[in-house]
């Protein structure tokens, strides 16, 4: 059977699935309209292939053919003790946990106090949420084929609203774990984050398989960031190489807020990062960081859009990639600046190493630029370690292994400094030392 016959199977599959998955849910009626116009527009678009200008770099086809579980039935326990190390457990956080796509009470810590940091199914179906849902939910997200597919099965995942003049002193973590109950399962989380006027709130958000079995995400997840409102998010990617990920996340900011997203992706088959970020004001900072080391034949592409829409802003983004063995990165970054943006200030960098003869990097950077004042400029460099330094170092005792490890440490440093929370720098740092296969030897 070939591959387009597969995933038109699976395109049928989730189709009929809908009524299924429709019936008895108690939402209301403009929740059930965008869910259904998404359906529709999912049946024209279908799935995104090659022949997509946006999709050029990254084939979904070896994962599509799958016969993807769509709403697992099995439920499986899970202890706290076989998945205590995927938890940011050195500081105390708030957790919204789920396992299969279902909420997990017992690994979880939410809270309705002064804030909401719950469950989007419950944001779905309770009245008192009715305005924020009407306000915020799909507002911003792309009518995309894939984030589409995701808001028409859109019901479970992390709902986080925080007022007003609000700090949340502790932040807060958003897992999702697979068991492979079934042979191969597709999941859909949902997250909608909304921060009011001067308030602040960090986010640290991760993807789990626990199985040796195909899984699927499609993960969508809407940000809002109201004036002087400031937004910290964290996405770590360290999956089994059974685990593939889609995850579009939509930003959108209002005047003087600040908003960062920092990706470290180290793991998984195919993961496919699609990062949005819109000004909607004046004075408006956004940052876009990301680490990726991988080897394999793993496949990571970062794809990020920055929309300055209002003069006097800025962006900065900074990808850094090492690729090993038949690995592939792509970074695909595109800054537009429309004509009333003046003063506009955008940064835009991506840096990559190729350990093996055999890795890959597909680079394309972007400027769209339709205004006279300002400052935008882009920048990308594909190459190798530097010989000279590997032979400095060697010649003042470091072995091989751990110069080579020193050097790639230092050039995705830059992306570390920046983040905010000193125990996410450390365990990326253990991560990267455990991706490199050396002790760094040092704390932070």
């Amino acid at each position: 059977m070939t591959d387009e016959k597969r995933m038109e199977e699976l395109k049928d599959k989730l189709l009929s699935s809908y009524l299924a998955f429709e019936n008895g849910k108690d939402i209301n009626s403009d929740v059930h309209d965008i869910r259904s116009k998404a359906l529709q527009n999912f049946e024209k678009l279908g799935f995104p292939t090659k022949k997509l200008e946006a999709w050029k770099y990254t084939s979904l086809n070896s994962i599509l053919k799958e016969d993807y579980s769509i709403f697992p039935k099995a439920e499986t326990a899970v202890e706290l003790a076989d998945v205590k190390k995927y938890f940011i457990h050195d500081i105390d956080t708030y957790k919204v946990v789920f396992i299969d796509g279902k909420y997990s009470s017992f690994l979880s810590n939410t809270t309705h106090d002064n804030m909401d940091i719950c469950l989007l199914s419950s944001a779905l179906t309770k009245p008192k949420y009715k305005a924020i849902i009407e306000n915020f939910f799909n507002k911003t997200a792309k009518q995309d084929n894939l984030t589409s597919l995701n808001t028409a099965f859109a019901n479970e995942g992390a709902y986080i609203f925080i007022p007003q003049n609000v700090e949340v002193e502790k932040p807060i973590q958003i897992i999702n774990f697979t068991t492979g109950a079934e042979n191969a399962t597709m999941i859909q989380p949902r997250n909608l984050i909304v921060a009011e006027r001067n308030s602040h709130v960090q986010i640290i958000e991760r993807h789990q398989s626990l199985t040796d079995n195909a899984i699927l995400t499609n993960a969508v997840t809407e940000i809002f960031v109201d004036t002087h409102a400031s937004v910290d998010y964290y996405k770590i990617q360290n999956d089994n190489t059974n685990a593939s990920l889609v995850d579009n996340t939509f930003i959108e900011q209002q005047k003087e807020s600040t908003c960062s997203v920092h990706t470290f992706s180290f793991g998984g088959n195919i993961t496919r990062n699609n990062l949005n970020f819109f000004q909607k004001g004046e004075h408006i900072n956004s940052i876009l960081k990301g680490v990726t080391i991988i080897e394999g034949r793993q496949h990571v592409d970062h794809h990020t859009l920055v929309h300055h829409i209002e003069p006097n802003c800025e962006s900065h983004q900074d990808y850094k990639g090492i690729f090993g063995d038949r690995s592939t990165g792509v970074f695909n970054g595109k800054v537009i600046v429309e004509k009333e943006a003046q003063k506009t200030n955008a940064y835009q960098q991506n840096n990559n190493v190729l350990i093996s003869d055999k890795a890959t990097i597909n680079a394309k950077p972007q400027l769209e630029i339709f205004a006279d004042d300002v400052k935008c400029s882009h920048g990308c460099t594909i190459g190798q370690l530097d010989q000279q330094a590997l032979f400095y170092m060697q010649q003042r005792g470091i072995p091989k292994k751990e110069a080579n490890a020193l050097l790639m440490y230092a050039f995705a440093n830059t992306v570390l400094e920046s983040v905010k929370i000193p125990e996410v720098k450390q365990r990326i740092t253990n991560l990267i030392a455990e991706k490199l296969g050396v002790n760094i030897g040092f704390e932070l």
